[in-house]
């Protein structure tokens, strides 16, 4: 229900929400009551219809403060994007899922949330994924994708791969290169680099981007800033123990 809210952010009538997490109407109403309660959710009285509140929002920025990695993160990510002038985005592995932490924009002082931190990141047709999957066999990284799913072709740029093999041939380009480079892939008109963070012989535990217009961030540009790219994904590598947060099972072990 929380997941389906996050989506409306305008609210969502008692029927819409219990229809599309297919529950009976009574056990939807009487769980958003307790949400209510407990300050998850809220009515929007001229309406009746549902909103989720800033809590769970709070209790992310919360657990992200606590574990430190914004303190650990926050120089080499700034950094990277003053030096690159585009956005750079953290995001971590978690089990089977990478989710965008935090973000730092050129030009702009300061770690920086807004509201895309916390998504899943789209495997398929993502620097992020990509360069989280380019770790992994090709067994592992095709049973990640089959279970999220490639997306509508529609929702993403045109060369966004859509089958198996042209996800694999793009992986295979990657772990090339060390790092995974897209065009036009996640959406129109975009380019984006990746980096994962990995200490050697452990399974990643982050992953370093950098996107922005093609137009800027051309193939030869991306190829300027991939030994910043590496040498910051690095350096986070070796500072990870300091964060609990960088303590994840390995894939597939849990």
């Amino acid at each position: 229900m929380l997941e389906h809210l996050a989506l409306h952010p305008e609210g969502v009538p008692l029927s819409v929400i219990a229809s599309s997490v297919d529950v009976p109407i009574s056990a939807c109403h009487r769980l958003l009551d307790e949400l209510d309660r407990r300050g998850y959710v809220r009515q929007v009285r001229a309406r009746g219809d549902y909103v989720m509140t800033t809590k769970v929002a709070s209790l992310g920025l919360g657990f992200l403060s606590s574990s430190g990695i914004v303190d650990i993160a926050q120089p080499l990510i700034e950094r990277l994007a003053n030096e690159s002038g585009e956005l750079v985005r953290l995001s971590i592995v978690d089990n089977d899922r990478l989710t965008w932490v935090a973000k730092a924009e050129g030009g702009r002082n300061g770690f920086r949330y807004d509201p895309d931190m916390g998504m899943d990141a789209r495997l398929s047709c993502t620097s992020s994924g990509h360069a989280w999957m380019l770790t992994l066999t090709d067994e592992q990284a095709v049973a990640l994708v089959s279970r999220q799913g490639f997306g509508l072709p529609k929702d993403f740029g045109p060369k966004a791969p859509t089958t198996v093999k042209s996800l694999l041939g793009s992986l295979h380009a990657a772990r090339v290169r060390g790092y995974a480079m897209i065009d036009e892939v996640f959406a129109p008109g975009m380019a984006a680099m990746a980096a994962p963070v990995q200490r050697s012989g452990r399974p990643a535990i982050a992953v370093i981007s950098i996107a922005g217009p093609r137009s800027r961030l051309t193939s030869a540009r991306m190829w300027t800033l991939s030994n910043s790219l590496l040498s910051a994904a690095h350096e986070l590598a070796a500072m990870s123990s300091a964060s609990g947060l960088f303590t994840r099972t390995p894939l597939g072990k849990g």
